[in-house]
């Protein structure tokens, strides 16, 4: 039987919260920390991880999808030893894939050699059914929010969809780009404080990484923060809210492999994917 892997979906219910530099970030530190970590860029059709990362990759998700290349033939080393699936930025029809091909490339999953410890799919934002199908298929959903009051009535919109239409019942919430601490669990709060009036949903409260201009500098270097700029505020919030993934127990069942991720992405492929707001 192959190691169990953590599935874990990175998503926001609006565009400019940081979500892909949270995942990008996350990945890193996991990766620091021992963990083989694999990034999958699920944003298809406006990937950024590769630019995130300073990566020129010459096949993406697209050459899966045609059958030119299989998943392993498209991975891509990033930085600390992170293995990055690279998606496609402003190809039009991989926003907006059959079922037939939505399914053909979720299957392509069954087929990795790969050995990997962490999954992270850094979803797309909004509600759009790609984001959809992506969240229900990994075991844990982090989503991210910021100081913007778009953000948390997005947020609650993208719980609602996913906990009433699709059955997810738990949530991680990281707010990012706040004062401090404090400020992170007032969002939290707030958040929490809507759901529990109206949905059926656990919360909880993963952390909060603090608006620092290192983090700035690390994106415009291609670089993760924690790479860059380790002792930085930011870099000290993310390495701690991954000792925290690094404390999730691990999956003891069948839901726990790889193999689930693509089970479930299968059965979630029902329908025409509709296009992926931009993050």
């Amino acid at each position: 039987m192959p190691d169990p892997v953590r599935v874990i979906a990175v998503t926001s219910g609006k565009g400019g919260v940081g979500k892909t530099n949270i995942s990008v970030n996350l990945a890193a530190s996991l990766s620091l920390a021992g963990q083989r970590v694999m990034l999958m860029d699920a944003d298809l059709g406006l990937a950024n991880v590769d630019v995130l990362l300073g990566l020129e990759p010459h096949f993406d998700l697209q050459h899966v999808i045609s059958g030119e290349k299989t998943l392993d033939e498209i991975i891509v080393q990033g930085p600390l030893g992170i293995h990055v699936v690279p998606a496609s930025s402003g190809v039009e029809k991989m926003a907006d894939l059959t079922s037939v091909e939505h399914a053909s490339l979720i299957s392509a999953f069954s087929e990795l050699k790969q050995p990997i410890d962490v999954l992270i799919v850094d979803t797309a934002a909004g509600i759009a059914d790609g984001v959809v199908s992506f969240a229900k298929a990994c075991q844990e959903v982090i989503v991210v929010v910021c100081d913007e009051p778009t953000s948390l009535t997005d947020a609650y919109a993208l719980i609602k969809v996913l906990s009433m239409r699709h059955g997810i019942k738990q949530f991680q919430i990281l707010a990012n780009m706040v004062k401090d601490e404090s400020q992170g669990l007032n969002l939290y709060e707030k958040l929490l404080n809507t759901t529990d009036r109206f949905l059926e949903v656990g919360l909880k409260y993963l952390g909060a990484v603090p608006f620092d201009e290192q983090l700035r500098q690390s994106v415009r270097a291609q670089k993760p923060v924690v790479e860059a700029y380790p002792r930085s505020p930011a870099s000290k919030a993310l390495v701690r809210i991954s000792e925290k993934i690094n404390r999730w127990p691990l999956p003891d069942q069948a839901t726990g492999y790889l193999q689930f991720f693509v089970e479930r992405l299968l059965a979630a492929a029902g329908s025409t994917a509709k296009p992926v707001a931009a993050d």
